[in-house]
Formats: C-alpha cells, sequence, structure tokens
C-alpha cells in the first residue's frame, strides 16, 4: 500500500471524508453566509458596462438578498442573461432587450430627473414600481389568466 504523500494527486482517506462532509454540509449553512459579489464595471459578453449594471441593479432590486436566500446579484443573474443574449441568433431579441434598458432609464428621467443609476434607491424603487403597473407582460402578451385549467393546444400532459 502506498502512502498518500507518494503520490500527490491521491487524497486519504481523511481528506476524502472530510471534503465530503464539508460538501454535503455546504447547503445547511445559514443564507447570510453567502455574500453577493460587488458589481465590476466590465462589459458582458454582449451588452455594455453600462447596460450590464443597469440589468445588475433591476435584478437586484426584483429579487433582493434577503434572511432566507441570496439575491439575483449574488446569483450572477444579469451575467447569465448577457450570456444568453451574447449567444441568441435573434438580432430582434438582442435590439428588444437594449431598447428595454434605455427605456428603463428614459423613464427613470422622465420620473426622477436623472438616469436610473445615478438615482437614490427609493426613486429607483419607484421607476420598477411604474413599470410593473402597466397592463402588459403575461397577461396580455400570452393572455395569463392565472391559475385556472387550460383547454386546447397548450393544455399540458394528461398522463391517462
Amino acid at each position: 500500500m502506498t502512502d498518500a504523500t507518494d503520490r500527490p494527486e491521491l487524497l486519504s482517506r481523511r481528506e476524502m471524508i472530510e471534503a465530503t462532509a464539508a460538501a454535503l454540509a455546504a447547503p445547511l449553512l445559514p443564507a447570510q453566509a453567502v455574500t453577493a459579489p460587488a458589481a465590476v464595471a466590465l462589459p458582458g459578453k454582449f451588452l455594455t458596462a453600462a447596460e450590464l449594471a443597469l440589468l445588475d441593479a433591476l435584478t437586484d432590486l426584483i429579487i433582493p438578498t434577503d434572511d432566507h436566500s441570496p439575491g439575483a446579484r449574488a446569483a450572477l443573474v444579469s451575467g447569465y442573461i448577457d450570456g444568453r443574449l451574447a449567444e441568441s441568433l435573434d438580432p430582434e431579441l438582442q435590439a428588444r432587450w437594449r431598447s428595454g434598458l434605455e427605456a428603463v432609464d428614459g423613464l427613470s428621467q422622465e420620473l426622477n430627473g436623472k438616469p436610473f443609476m445615478q438615482a437614490a434607491p427609493d426613486p429607483r424603487v419607484a421607476v420598477l414600481t411604474r413599470m410593473a403597473a402597466g397592463e402588459a407582460g403575461i397577461q396580455v402578451d400570452q393572455e395569463y389568466k392565472g391559475n385556472v385549467y387550460q383547454r386546447g393546444e397548450y393544455a399540458g400532459y394528461d398522463a391517462k
């Protein structure tokens, strides 16, 4: 039997048990132990640095860190969206995202007299609240009817 020190790529049984125990215990740690990474002013894969910062701020307002779980910033949601946009073969989708972010700044300018990223936290929430108040989105675009039984072509799967 060879010693683990003879072959540095191998873990001893004790080290393997410690690593396994740590991996199993990690999900049990309180959410406060997870910290959000600092926002960086680097350009994304598709979005500019300013657009990515705006998207990061928006997603963090929509899904903030709380006592139960980390928020969108900790989950790197803006980077994920940016990556999907960079991989998209649909220039119309990419243009809609860009124009949507521009519209957020426009609404902030209209409501607060300054771009979204220069506004204080309360005016930022006011912009987001105004955006969410419209009768658009899922209700109109996808004819959302709420939590009701759906009939028709897209009614779902029935395992009869």
